[in-house]
């Protein structure tokens, strides 16, 4: 199990409002690049996320590059919990109206 830092657990809180790749959770949470990616990274390695490639396609027919989609585990979502206890202002931390796109 990785350490869970407050920016781990931002990262973590931010999957779990459906935010679903990296940029969306840099604009959600303000974490930038150098951070996120290493967390996920580490996240998925440890089992509290899994993640996919979306198709090809897909990225292409939005002339754009292939995105890599995470989703919380029931580990990640414990591990959230705990941090939620650990740091209690942590549920406020992601920006206001910020909304994971549909996809």
């Amino acid at each position: 199990m990785p350490r869970i830092t407050y920016p781990t657990a931002i990262v973590l809180l931010a999957l779990s409002r459906g935010f679903r790749y990296g940029f969306e959770i840099m604009d959600a949470s303000g974490l930038a690049s150098g951070t996120v990616y290493p967390i996920l990274r580490r996240l998925e390695d440890a089992g509290l996320l899994s993640a996919k490639w979306e198709p090809v396609a897909d990225a292409r027919d939005e002339q754009r590059p292939p995105r890599r989609y995470y989703q919380i585990t029931g580990a990640g979502r414990q591990a959230l919990r705990d941090a939620t206890a650990r740091f209690p202002g942590l549920a406020g931390t992601l920006a206001p109206g910020s909304v994971p796109s549909p996809t």
